[in-house]
């Protein structure tokens, strides 16, 4: 019964029950690793695990925050505990061990919450889909012979599965909101600089990548972002301090929004019927709830953005596989790192100060279109993907191909979610449709920056009209 809680409870759902003893700490967590053992064999999303860890902080008494006691997954990713592991998905992290432990994993035990594991992700999270050399494929409840997603693809896969109702995600280009839409899961992109990166950075590929996680509710993502937002010592730039909880957002109406309908990537690829059909549904929902819809888009050149996104991306991972490989003498090739990651090497070395200088520029610009845009609009619809879950093998980081076809593919399955990377502005994955195959569509909804305020009013709006919660794989 109590893992039955696990599946069908939200994370402040639990801490309730905690709080009302209704059940303990350690039974959750006792509970939440039996579901992980039984269901990580089919599915494949722990990367490390954690329970002796987990066990003792029980034991030694948990902080009063809003989730105390509740189960939680990190994303093995950039995101250190002193003295564990992390494997950031590649052979060439194998041994390594955090000497400090990140701050956003001081804030989410100061929530509450109680780290059991860490969920797989591709290697450096480079691709829409969570396949690797250490931990294999990890797969999708809905369907296992499609991907989760990525990079955050371990971490919706264990709450798709129900062995807790959220987990960390991180997101430099659609990786939670790109899992969230595979899996039928809420999956929120924080503004630029709103939850913290460091100590060791206080910001991921030149600004791109952001922290936060993939739910099932809406009020629990609003809940863990007042628990995890806000600057740390160091940062280069904050989001604005929001007036109020973003828990108590969302339950408020969001008002008569002026709603711009993108139907159509910049790049002009396809988009599935099924999907289209999905976010016209969507459009029509909005309407019933009294908000203005028109079909328009910010007018971008997408190549010149996409390379800029390639060259911070690529000068990032570059640099940083080339400084642990001075430190350590590991020798940077295919027995320690897949073929598109050793393409993306390849290409960063090449990009010099300047091209990383004119990339900053680049998507600088692009963020002041997007805002004189959005001066007209309060949010762009679109959908998240272009097409239901791909099966696997398909772009994944070792996938046969060479860099340009693998790049392609990417850009073609997820034409919509980077901007919002690029620009520094929130997005969200909303779980609103299913494919005629049984696999989940996601409809994005992206507003400016620092306004996720206003998202999560329209985002409890949306689950209170069109509920989701019933929608389960397994």
């Amino acid at each position: 019964m109590i893992g039955d809680l696990l599946a069908s409870d939200d994370a402040l759902g639990l801490a309730e029950r905690i709080r009302r003893r209704e059940v303990s700490a350690a039974e959750l967590l006792d509970a939440a690793i039996a579901r992980a053992e039984a269901m990580n064999p089919r599915f494949s999303f722990m990367a490390q695990r954690l329970y002796d860890r987990a066990h003792a902080a029980v034991a030694a008494g948990l902080p009063e925050g809003p989730f105390s006691g509740v189960p939680w997954l990190l994303k093995d990713l950039n995101t250190h505990i002193a003295g564990e592991r992390t494997g950031n998905g590649s052979r060439f992290y194998a041994d390594y061990r955090a000497t400090e432990t990140s701050e956003l994993v001081r804030r989410v035990e100061r929530a509450g919450f109680v780290i059991f594991g860490k969920t797989t992700t591709p290697e450096f999270g480079l691709t829409g889909t969570t396949e690797n050399k250490v931990t294999g494929a990890t797969r999708n409840p809905w369907n296992p012979a499609h991907t989760t997603g990525g990079s955050s693809g371990g971490a919706a896969t264990a709450v798709a599965a129900g062995v807790l109702p959220a987990a960390h995600a991180t997101d430099g280009g659609g990786s939670i909101r790109i899992p969230a839409s595979c899996c039928g899961l809420f999956g929120l992109k924080p503004s630029r600089g709103r939850v913290p990166m460091g100590p060791a950075r206080t910001e991921g590929w030149g600004g791109l990548s952001v922290h936060h996680a993939v739910t099932r509710s809406v009020r629990d993502s609003a809940a863990i972002l007042d628990a995890t937002q806000g600057v740390e010592p160091g940062s280069r730039y904050g989001a604005p301090t929001p007036d109020g909880t973003f828990l108590s957002q969302v339950g408020r109406d969001p008002g008569k929004l002026r709603v711009a309908l993108m139907t159509r990537p910049n790049s002009g690829s396809p988009v599935d019927p099924e999907v289209l059909a999905t976010l016209e549904a969507t459009a029509r929902l909005l309407e019933s709830l009294g908000h203005h819809v028109e079909e328009a888009a910010p007018k971008l050149d997408a190549a010149a953005i996409g390379w800029a996104s390639f060259v911070l991306m690529g000068s990032s991972v570059a640099a940083d596989v080339t400084d642990r490989a001075r430190a350590t003498g590991l020798v940077v090739g295919p027995d320690t790192l897949e073929s598109i990651t050793l393409a993306m090497i390849a290409f960063g070395e090449k990009c010099s100060g300047m091209d990383f200088a004119r990339a900053n520029n680049t998507l600088q610009a692009a963020a002041v279109t997007v805002g004189q845009f959005m001066d007209r609009h309060d949010v762009i619809l679109s959908p998240t993907l272009a097409a239901p879950p791909l099966l696997l093998g398909e772009i994944n980081l070792s996938p046969g191909v060479g860099f340009e076809e693998w790049g392609r593919r990417v850009s073609t399955w997820s034409p919509f979610t980077q901007l919002a990377n690029m620009t520094g502005q929130p997005g969200m994955s909303l779980p609103l449709g299913m494919s005629r195959d049984g696999l989940p569509i996601g409809v994005m909804a992206m507003g400016r920056y620092g306004e996720e305020a206003l998202l999560f009013r329209l985002a409890g709006q949306i689950e209170r009209a069109a509920p989701w919660a019933g929608r389960k794989p397994v």
